[in-house]
């Protein structure tokens, strides 16, 4: 069974992140309900399908319907936890009686992915540019600003169609508050959301599919999309100007730079430490993606959620990579940890039934065990 095949460190994280699963085995059927970003749903998705494949007792559904959905959805206690590419406002987290447990789930890249046939090499963007593209300052792809960019490239007198969210999205909020940090046009006019009136006209789509599927068949269009997804498609992707004034193309590698200066920060400040990330190397645009969950939840659901949980922050990071997303420092790993046990430890339960996220509960069995020691 699965949980015998935990892992020591696997083991030791679970007195850390919330109830130890000790025998007798989770009850048949249990059912989690999750909902939210779909700029990590292929990963999150994946995880479901590798934790499923062994813990059959467990059936969890995830719908990539948006963070602004999924956090309306949380809000009404309509799922057992959601995904969001931000943060919950302080306002919404005391909707919640005893709180919201946040915790990073992944992160990934934003990248400006763009439709030009015929255009061959790698088209710089500085961030100046790309901001007024946004803006509606920039229409044609033979602009001289993005011509000065781009000497070697022959690009067309096409006009330039911007494709954005029509949804309520993480990533447009991720994507608008880096613009608002590099351009000070942008955080006087259209601002950071989750929803943007766009200044110029645009092509709008639901979801990170939806936009990377509208760039893939609209000649000279330009949109704001996950690694992953792009990737996937094979869309051309823009190298993009750094704050170091460095040109960088999305990689792994660049990604993994932009969280360096993230994993001293406390998870409250996690968010602000990715705007427009210093260091040489650093991809311009990343973003964390987080679970919001209860602070308690039924016994049987919360020890189904922690299962799950320890396998996404074990070996779900190490499969992040194969879907374009970037493995949490394990720095960020611990806080998150720590964080859902401290939410755990100040939570009390409504009911007998309940148990907080963090709190030990061991089933009776002849022969007890001890909770394995917390990782330090």
């Amino acid at each position: 069974m699965f949980l015998k095949m935990l892992t020591a460190p696997i083991a030791a994280a679970l007195s850390i992140v919330a109830v130890t699963l000790i025998e007798p085995a989770i009850a048949a059927s249990v059912e989690l309900q999750g909902a939210g970003s779909t700029f990590v749903a292929p990963l999150v998705n994946g995880w479901i399908k590798q934790f499923e494949s062994a813990q059959h007792d467990i059936s969890i559904r995830y719908e990539g319907v948006g963070s602004g959905e999924g956090i309306s959805r949380f809000l009404s206690r309509s799922v057992d936890f959601a995904g969001s590419d931000n943060r919950l406002s302080p306002a919404n987290e005391k909707k919640i009686d005893g709180g919201v447990v946040q915790a990073p789930s992944t992160a990934g890249m934003i990248v400006l992915a763009y439709n030009l046939p015929g255009v061959n090499g790698k088209l710089q963007l500085p961030q100046s540019v790309y901001a007024d593209i946004f803006l509606g300052k920039i229409r044609t792809w033979d602009d001289p600003r993005i011509r000065e960019a781009n000497q070697g490239l022959d690009l067309p007198a096409l006009t330039i169609a911007i494709v954005t969210r029509q949804d309520s999205s993480g990533t447009t909020y991720a994507f608008t508050q880096h613009l608002a940090a590099v351009s000070k046009a942008w955080s006087e006019g259209p601002g950071v959301g989750k929803v943007i009136q766009w200044p110029n006209v645009a092509m709008l789509a639901r979801g990170n599919e939806g936009m990377a599927s509208k760039i893939k068949i609209a000649e000279g269009s330009i949109g704001y999309v996950e690694y992953g997804f792009a990737l996937r498609l094979g869309l051309q992707m823009a190298v993009l100007e750094n704050k170091a004034g460095q040109f960088i193309t999305p990689t792994p590698e660049s990604g993994a730079a932009a969280l360096t200066p993230s994993v001293d920060a406390g998870l409250e400040t996690l968010e602000a430490s990715t705007i427009n990330p210093a260091g040489p190397d650093a991809y311009p645009i990343v973003t964390y993606s987080w679970f919001l969950l209860y602070p308690s939840y039924p016994a049987e659901k919360a020890r189904a959620l922690v299962s799950f949980l320890t396998f996404a922050y074990e070996e779900g990071q190490n499969s992040a990579r194969y879907l374009g997303y970037i493995p949490l420092p394990e720095p960020v790993v611990e806080q998150a940890r720590a964080a859902l046990a401290r939410f755990g430890k100040s939570a009390e339960a409504s009911e007998k039934a309940t148990v907080a996220i963090g709190t030990v509960v061991e089933s009776p069995k002849p022969e007890e065990q001890k909770a394995p020691a917390a990782v330090k």
